[in-house]
């Protein structure tokens, strides 16, 4: 008996995703059945966890199952649950509409591309659509524990623009998703839709994609009828996977394949793992880690206010998803399972954040993590290069935040340099180091907006002239991440873009004192640009650091870069007021020119050549000019009194 019909319109997300759906996204369809299974655990994790506070939502059955069940005749594939259940404004919410932030961002990288799209559709939690894969309807009966038997509801879908929701009657709590399979068409693996209608396909799909479920999932037992030449399915029913928590079991009971369908679980990422490591913690704090690096980095990685983090259970009873507090943020990538013996069954959130096991079981995981990290650096580069490409930028998040493994991660960061190739970051401070000219003291790097900038870039040319190795720095991160890593194994870190130029014993005594007299013969010259320039800049002076440009500028010891500058203008913050120092080469022909000039009193355009090399200079660094047009006018000026016109 139904009661209370309406049909309603899907979230515009939702049309999207369906249509992306029924057109079959997913490379094998097959992976329908694993997100549905996934989802009836979730819903009988969040019973048992709801059930801590309020037993009587079990209703007297406190056998936690999943049934996967199928009607040839109907051509209907059933999969139950006896979990939380939904009532009739969840069911509205929840299967109608997507909640989750940023779906719009969601859509904008779906390319096409089935295997890349798939991964995004698992990150982003909405497999239940993928039922539309092989249904062309999905109806879902459901009673929230708690509610009485003539409050359930049935929800029911096409798959097209609608849905419609009804109040039904349900005797027991929980989920049945009732797919009405397709009209019979080959798949891309040749299979047909009515092939599914099957017992032996039905287990070996749950034998590989979800026999580390930990609740049993069962489904009628089957023997074979001689006479019909056919299995007779029986009315009792088998547990058909292992139905224990995969991380509960020793290591050497667990396949690969098994590691990997579990992580499938977890993330619904349809690529493989990069790496994992279980371990069982024993001392002050007893708890089983299960934890997984991804090979991709999802689309939100970047979001530091989304939550991510670690299943966390308290002796094999699930508490929450999500749980930040045991990983530090730089870790957010991180996916796995923590079970602790010690955390009480109610914890909370807020009682995470002030637990001194959970603090153990932060700094246990983070250190797993980290070993996992160098044991791919070590043993597998190539390995290590794909991570460092995905999450290298979040990882140098942890030179600030986790002061105890600063120099574990510092060995684990990558650059590029101006001996590196190309635009990856491989080169590590162990790299740089071991290829230190001999007398050379400190590490030197550049940081720049881009790659191109940062080779490009007027500070390089002397280091260049001398085979001497600089690392260039172009992540957003960099110039923050550079605040807590001023040294490295005994050798400073130092820009090549502030402060005078000092090369050690890299520079001989005779240069030295070439430098000197050089600066001396220029007084005249760098004080005229001063008194042009005014209080554009702090200071003017001839340098050894040019060896092709004209000029250059750096910023005084304990001044922010020109850099960083830009980048806290481009964010809306206000930048610390900061007056950068015009360096000049004596040996470039306009510099050598404008000295000329002025030693014979012809100075007349001192004020235009200063400002163009002024100009010059912040336009090679990647800034902005405050006045283009008046540089454009400078410009012209300078070529015609070089080149006057022809009479």
């Amino acid at each position: 008996m139904g009661a209370m019909k309406e049909t309603l319109g899907f979230q515009t997300e939702v049309r999207q995703l369906l249509q992306l759906m029924i057109h079959s996204l997913y490379s094998n369809r097959e992976i329908f059945l694993r997100e549905l299974v996934s989802n009836a655990s979730d819903a009988c994790d969040k019973l048992r966890y709801e059930a801590l506070d309020k037993p009587e939502l079990y209703e007297g059955d406190g056998e936690l199952q999943i049934r996967v069940d199928f009607d040839p005749q109907a051509r209907t594939l059933t999969i139950s649950d006896n979990g939380i259940g939904l009532s009739r404004d969840e069911a509205i919410e929840h299967l109608g509409t997507i909640a989750k932030s940023g779906t719009r961002e969601f859509f904008g990288r779906l390319s096409g591309d089935e295997a890349r799209d798939a991964q995004l559709i698992g990150q982003f939690g909405v497999g239940f659509y993928s039922a539309f894969i092989v249904a062309d309807r999905v109806a879902v009966v459901s009673r929230r524990a708690g509610l009485p038997a003539d409050q359930a509801v049935r929800w029911e879908s096409d798959g097209s623009g609608e849905f419609s929701v009804e109040t039904v009657e349900k005797p027991g709590r929980g989920t049945d998703v009732i797919l009405h399979l397709r009209a019979d068409e080959a798949g891309g693996d040749g299979e047909t839709f009515g092939e599914l209608l099957s017992g032996w396909r039905l287990k070996s799909i749950v034998t590989k994609y979800s026999d580390h479920i930990s609740l049993p999932i069962r489904m009628r037992r089957e023997e074979w009828d001689k006479d019909k030449g056919e299995y007779r399915r029986l009315d009792d029913w088998e547990t058909v996977n292992q139905a224990s928590a995969l991380w509960t079991r020793s290591r050497s009971e667990i396949t690969d394949e098994q590691y990997k369908a579990f992580w499938s679980h977890l993330s619904h990422d349809g690529t493989e793992p990069l790496a994992w490591t279980h371990n069982r913690v024993e001392g002050r704090a007893e708890y089983t880690q299960l934890l997984y690096l991804p090979a991709k980095a999802p689309f939100d990685l970047m979001d530091r206010q989304r939550r991510a983090g670690l299943k966390l259970y308290v002796r094999r009873v699930f508490i929450m998803d999500d749980a930040e507090q045991l990983l530090p943020a730089y870790l957010r990538f991180v996916r796995g399972v923590v079970d602790s013996n010690d955390l009480p069954l109610n914890v909370s959130r807020e009682i995470l954040q002030e637990s001194r096991d959970v603090k153990a079981i932060r700094e246990g995981c983070a250190r797993r993590v980290l070993g996992m990290l160098e044991d791919l650096a070590e043993n597998q580069p190539e390995k290590y290069a794909g991570f460092w490409s995905e999450f290298g930028q979040v990882l140098k998040e942890g030179m600030g935040e986790d002061f105890g493994n600063r120099e574990r991660i510092a060995k684990l960061l990558r650059f590029a340099s101006t001996q590196s190739e190309g635009d990856a970051q491989t080169v590590s401070l162990a790299d740089y180091l071991g290829r230190m000219k001999e007398g050379q003291e400190k590490i030197y790097y550049l940081t720049a907006d881009s790659l191109q900038a940062a080779r490009s870039s007027p500070h390089l040319e002397v280091f260049r002239s001398k085979g001497v190795e600089v690392l260039l720095l172009t992540d957003r991160v960099d110039e923050w991440m550079l605040s807590f890593l001023d040294a490295h194994e005994g050798k400073e870190l130092v820009s090549v873009a502030r402060g005078g130029l000092e090369l050690g014993k890299l520079e001989d005594e005779e240069e030295k004192k070439q430098a000197e007299q050089v600066a001396q013969d220029h007084r005249e010259l760098t004080e005229k640009v001063k008194a042009e320039l005014g209080d554009a800049v702090k200071e003017v002076r001839v340098t050894n650091r040019l060896t092709d440009s004209a000029s250059c500028l750096v910023s005084d010891e304990g001044d922010i870069s020109g850099h960083l500058e830009r980048l806290l203008k481009q964010a809306g913050q206000k930048a610390p007021p900061r007056k950068p120092i015009l360096e000049l080469n004596p040996q470039h022909p306009i510099v050598a020119r404008l000295k000329d000039q002025i030693r014979r009193g012809e100075d007349g355009q001192a004020g235009d050549w200063s400002r163009l090399l002024l100009d010059q200079a912040q336009l090679a660094e990647g800034g902005q000019l405050e006045d283009p047009a008046g540089f454009v006018q400078r410009l012209n000026r300078m070529l015609l009194s070089i080149s006057p016109p022809a009479a």
